[in-house]
């Protein structure tokens, strides 16, 4: 596939191409206005209904994000704790609404909001690699202890976690990724 780089930018497929989980981060904090810039990305991205169930409580205070890093990235979960290290964590919670959220989820047996958050950030991810910050989604953390610390009411559902920041070495192999003929199929279900 043919990709372009229009007035100095990546394309959209560079751009996903070049994207890159990142573990080691710059000790330089990121611009409050680059990540809201993530955010706004993210506010745009559809959901189902249109319910937006997507929350971002942002740590970028230094001490405040040491102490919560280390309560949530400890025991079994010290596999993420290179987050300690991030300039900034983005706490990705949902506010579940009843006909998208719970009678959709027994209708279909799918929890939507996992698909929209999926989305959210996902627009979160490249945005901010357009802006030259890494990211890293983290789903290993202890959400009950980030409950706690943070006194987040049960309303919200904590989904998961982002670390972001200006990456000190950006890896630069190539990630294998099955062949476009091994995992699509026109009209019917083929072989593989």
């Amino acid at each position: 596939m043919k990709e372009k780089k229009q007035e100095g930018r990546l394309s959209f497929l560079q751009l996903v191409r070049s994207r890159r989980s990142i573990r080691r981060y710059l000790d330089k904090p990121v611009e409050r206005e680059k990540v809201l810039t993530c955010i706004e990305a993210a506010r745009l991205a559809p959901s189902a209904d249109n319910v937006q169930p997507w929350r971002f409580l942002i740590l970028d205070e230094p001490d405040l994000r040491t102490k919560f890093a280390k309560e949530v990235f400890s025991g079994i979960y010290s596999i993420s704790k290179f987050a300690v290290k991030a300039p900034m964590l983005i706490l990705i919670l949902a506010r579940l609404d009843i006909i998208a959220n719970r009678i959709g989820k027994q209708i279909q047996n799918i929890s939507y909001y996992y698909i929209d958050i999926g989305i959210a950030g996902e627009h979160i991810v490249l945005q901010a690699e357009e802006l030259g910050l890494g990211t890293c989604w983290i789903g290993w953390f202890n959400p009950r202890k980030a409950r706690k610390f943070l006194k987040i009411p049960r309303k919200y559902k904590i989904v998961s976690l982002m670390a972001v920041g200006y990456y000190e070495k950006k890896p630069s192999r190539d990630r294998k990724r099955k062949a476009l003929q091994e995992i699509t199929w026109f009209n019917k279900i083929g072989e593989k």
